[in-house]
């Protein structure tokens, strides 16, 4: 497979030309406008931050990229599905209310925001999975496969199992359902945790296997039954629901790696990174750190193999902050150096077996020509 090219700029600019007019700019420089966007509809995936959380990208971006896809005569909208765990993006309600006072909506970013999953995370298109060991098919939000182009905008920082939350990560856990999160981390199935359960008995009016019954009016989960489609933990409101029986991160990573195939694979498709604000955990956190690494730059390209592994290897040449987790880490006594920044800032965790299964499958390379753009 030949070198692909992944293009990057720094944040650096100069009086009078705004960071999201350099965006603009460097994904036009790697091939945006080559895209048929006419009359088509276009889904942007990113990520909205959890409420609390402040390192999610700003909605300029945003709008810089659905300027672009307008200008091109494309129909763009922003989109991401809902979450497995609890939170403020459960379900679609909640998820539409955090996007909008995260600052996401359709006067600020310039289009109109889809929930991919449905209200409950249940409108999902079941997806063969190209060249998958561990998943076969996969669980994606309809909104998501019924665009025509599919554009990724991603906010790359640290995370907690995946190592780094990037391209791949945005795409293949992001995109799933509720079913897809639930097959991508773990292998079981959901238990209720019961002195929070109230018997209001509406996780068994959504359970379609009819696993879930009730003694001394709490529901039970009757693992013989269950299909683990986690649709009880969304319909759960007092978070007596959860999974507990998670994989390991490097099978998560090879997973998250298979449902990127299935979104991206037979369609246009295009992606956009920056590296900003890069805190050691997901922007699902209903918090955010210190960064542990200073603002590198923007990069994009048509190969998210590539895109990760470049700014995989710009934030390893990058000196860590020391007044972070990763800085503090460092400057314990008993540092035992891991070898990449980081496994130094979440010790447990792994992320180059997601690069290396992304490109045994074939969505993408890990070498690749790196073009600057001033």
């Amino acid at each position: 497979m030949e070198k692909s090219k992944v293009y990057f700029t720094d944040f650096r600019t100069g009086l009078g030309t705004p960071l999201t007019v350099k965006l603009q700019k460097l994904i036009k420089l790697a091939g945006i406008d080559s895209i048929d966007f006419e009359g088509k509809f276009v889904a942007i995936k990113m990520h909205f931050g959890e409420l609390g959380n402040l390192a999610y990208l700003r909605p300029n971006y945003a709008k810089a990229v659905a300027d672009v896809i307008k200008e091109k005569g494309g129909m763009p909208f922003l989109t991401d599905c809902n979450t497995l765990y609890p939170g403020s993006r459960k379900h679609a309600l909640e998820h539409m209310d955090c996007a909008n006072i995260n600052g996401f909506n359709t006067v600020t970013t310039g289009c109109q925001i889809i929930i991919a999953d449905g209200l409950r995370g249940t409108d999902d298109i079941i997806v063969p999975v190209p060249n998958g060991e561990y998943c076969k098919e996969a669980y994606i939000g309809r909104a998501v496969m019924d665009a025509d182009i599919f554009v990724s905008l991603t906010h790359f920082k640290g995370h907690e199992q995946a190592g780094f939350g990037g391209t791949i990560k945005n795409i293949g856990m992001g995109c799933g359902s509720r079913a897809g999160k639930m097959q991508q981390h773990q292998s079981g199935h959901p238990h209720v945790i019961y002195d929070r359960c109230r018997g209001c008995r509406r996780c068994s009016k959504e359970c379609g296997s009819d696993a879930i019954y009730y003694e001394e009016g709490k529901a039970w989960i009757d693992p013989d039954k269950c299909k683990g489609c986690g649709r009880c933990i969304g319909a759960c409101a007092f978070d007596a629901i959860e999974n507990d029986n998670w994989n390991a991160a490097s099978i998560l990573g090879c997973k998250m790696a298979e449902y990127t195939a299935a979104v991206i694979s037979g369609r246009t498709n295009f992606h956009i990174s920056l590296i900003t604000d890069v805190s050691p955990n997901c922007d699902c956190h209903g918090e955010n750190d210190a960064p542990i690494l200073p603002d590198i730059g923007m990069l994009a390209s048509f190969d998210p193999v590539a895109l990760d592994q470049a700014c995989v290897d710009l934030c390893s040449q990058a000196e860590p902050i020391r007044n972070s987790q990763l800085g503090d880490n460092m400057a314990r006594p008993d540092f035992h150096d891991h070898g990449d920044h980081w496994h130094n800032s979440n010790p447990n965790v792994s992320w180059a077996e997601t690069l290396m299964h992304a490109e045994k499958i074939g969505i993408g390379t890990r070498d690749y020509e790196l073009v600057r753009m001033k």
